[in-house]
Formats: structure tokens, sequence, C-alpha cells
């Protein structure tokens, strides 16, 4: 528990307290939610898959949950091919049927990773057993709600959603996200853009960062203790915190905290760069160039 403190903080930074519960063994996203049985208590409460990013806030869903009348909601969403997912049988306004996967889908309704319960859960979850891949289902133990007369209602999302478990669809998901960041003006000539220095609209630029002799063309997110300089950035491209990039051009990606881009020939495109990497070129040859970059990479082109 004490090595996610430094990552993800206590929560104070955003106005809320943050309390860290450790699935030791990964037997299962069922056997993930038992853990917080004590936690939880009798409260109602979300279970949200990170790696999971919607478009629609859900905001009548999280809202009405607590005083409705149901044991558990699903957040669904319809796909064209439903049967690489889970999929949800509907009838009459509630859940009838979970199944994984099914080989001819009786509905286009995918599973999306929110689910609202009540403590009624567990009493679930300590009735079903591994399923064939060793695991305690989730899917399994909403069914055994359903089963057991419960009521389990769908909510379908609005919008777009992404799986972004892998580095392509990260990338797609970051896109989603800053095609809608809000309208804001082009930034002028100061203590922030310097120089021979051209900042589109829709461009947000955290404390102490500078942009020298540099382009940038919105939307892009730049963190904090950020320098940009001599270098392009285009569209769909998000910076973390403590960035350097010289003498270089990258647009649509995502660089994390305390990466450094120096003097790179080409431009770097519909990349991923995780935190701490180092990407530098002691030549310069037209390029075009697309990284995936683990923590603490180091990359000389």
């Amino acid at each position: 528990m004490n090595s996610l403190l430094p990552l993800l903080g206590d929560g104070a930074e955003y106005g809320v307290k943050l309390s860290y519960l450790v699935q030791e063994k990964q037997l299962g996203l069922a056997h993930a939610v038992g853990v917080t049985r004590e936690f939880v208590g009798d409260e109602p409460f979300c279970v949200y898959l990170g790696d999971n990013i919607f478009q629609d806030p859900m905001e009548s869903l999280l809202r009405d949950f607590p005083t409705g009348n149901a044991d558990c909601e699903i957040a669904l969403i319809e796909v064209p091919d439903p049967s690489r997912f889970g999929v949800a049988e509907v009838e009459n306004g509630k859940i009838k049927q979970l199944v994984e996967k099914p080989k001819e889908p009786k509905s286009n309704l995918a599973i999306a990773g929110v689910y609202l319960f009540r403590s009624s859960i567990f009493e679930s979850i300590g009735r079903i057993t591994p399923s064939g891949r060793g695991e305690l289902e989730i899917t399994d133990a909403i069914q055994d709600l359903v089963t057991s007369g419960k009521t389990v209602r769908p909510y379908t999302l609005k919008g777009w959603w992404i799986d972004a478990g892998k580095p392509d669809s990260i990338i797609q998901a970051n896109q989603l996200v800053l095609s809608e960041l809000p309208y804001s003006p082009k930034h002028e000539i100061g203590s922030v853009v310097q120089g021979n220095s051209d900042v589109s609209s829709r461009v947000l630029i955290g404390e102490n960062s500078q942009i020298i002799d540099s382009v940038i063309r919105g939307p892009v997110i730049i963190g904090k203790n950020v320098t940009i300089r001599n270098s392009f950035v285009g569209p769909y491209t998000s910076i973390g915190d403590n960035v350097t990039i010289e003498n270089s051009e990258i647009d649509a990606s995502i660089v994390m905290t305390n990466c450094q881009i120096r003097s790179i020939p080409g431009r770097i495109d519909s990349s991923l760069i995780a935190d701490n990497s180092m990407v530098i070129s002691a030549v310069h040859v037209p390029a075009a160039h697309r990284l995936i970059l683990a923590e603490n990479s180091f990359v000389q082109l």
C-alpha cells in the first residue's frame, strides 16, 4: 500500500481523502471487490475499472443509485461486435442474464467496466466458485444476484467509450479527451511564452512552464515545470510535469513526467513515452518515429 502513495498521493491536492486497499493475490475482479468488504461496510459503492474512459459523466447513475431500489447497476455500451465482450441481456428494464463472450449474443450491450453495488454483492461473491481461468468473476457474482431475485438494472452509456489497456487505445483516448478541451484564447508573448513563439488557442500550460522560440498547436495540455525550446508541439499532445523538449517535433502523443526529448530528427508521432524516459539524437537525419516506451527508457537515435 505504501508504495502507491508516492505515485497517487493522499488526495489532498484534489480536496478528497484517498485510502488504498491492496489485493495481495490476483484472484479475479470479484475477489478484489471482496477485499473491500470491511472498508465498505453497508454503504453503497462504485467499482470503476481504471483502464476504461468514458465521454458520458454518468451523473444520473451515480446520484440516483443510493436512494434507488436496485442492488446493482451496470454501465453498458452498444457495440457492433458484442461477441468480444461480456454481454448483458435486458428484459423489462432489468438485467436478465450476463454472458461472457457469447458466440451468438442476444443483445449488443457490452459490459463497460462501471458497477454500482450494495453490500448484498459480498454474499454473492461468497457463493461463487472460480471460473475456468481460476478467478472469481464479477459477472458470476452479479448473475448470482439476478438468480437470487435481486434487482440488477442497466445503464446505457452515451457517447464514446475506450478500453484503454493498450498503447494504441491510450493514444486514441488521449485524442478524444483533448478534442473536448474548451476554448481558451491564444497565448501572447510574455513570461510564459517567450522569444519567437506562436502558441495557439486551446493550449493549457501549467505553472512554471516556459515556451521558448517554439510553436504549439492546440488542443494541447502541458504540465508544470516544462521547458519547450526551439520545438514544435502539434495537436492532440499531452505533456506531463518536469519535461524538457528541445530542438524536436512531436504531435498526437503522450509524454509522461520527468522526460527529456532533445534534437530528434524528423517528427515523433502517435507515441507513448512513459516516466523518466530520455530520447536524444546526436545526428539530424529527416525521418519519422513512433515510440512506445516504458518507464526509465533511454533511446538514442
